[in-house]
């Protein structure tokens, strides 16, 4: 992986923390941001504002492709992993969308359950056709 990459890689894992945060304790991921005694780098800060600022359209799309699952019935990480990804496509300049889903896999590999690499990547890959 070069240095940009695994610099990237560092800046998800944050990300997908600072909004596991925000989501469980229930507040604005700004303020949880502002809160933190080390600031985030800011790619970090960079996908956290784009999964908030996407929220509804990326939940609207999840909720879309995840065939026979609702929001609720999610993981919370399986959910904030798609969110983020989601969030990182919209971007004025995103990364190449199979790095973004690769990389979401990767996440829903070390973080959430055995199946749900499998369904993130089904999930995204049906998003990312609507997103073109």
């Amino acid at each position: 992986m070069s240095e940009l990459g695994a610099q990237r890689h560092h800046a998800r894992e944050r990300a997908l923390e600072i909004l596991y945060e925000a989501s469980i304790k229930e507040r604005p991921v700004d303020v949880i941001v502002s809160e933190l005694t080390l600031a985030p780098d800011p790619y970090t800060v960079t996908i956290v504002h784009s999964a908030d600022e996407h929220r509804d359209r990326a939940e609207e799309l999840i909720s879309r492709y995840a065939q026979d699952w609702t929001l609720e019935r999610l993981a919370l990480i399986d959910r904030l992993i798609m969110t983020m990804a989601i969030g990182e496509l919209l971007l004025e300049d995103p990364p190449p969308s199979p790095v973004v889903l690769d990389e979401a896999v990767e996440l829903a590999k070390v973080y959430s359950t055995d199946g749900s690499a499998a369904f993130v990547n089904g999930v995204l890959s049906a998003c990312v056709e609507n997103l073109k």
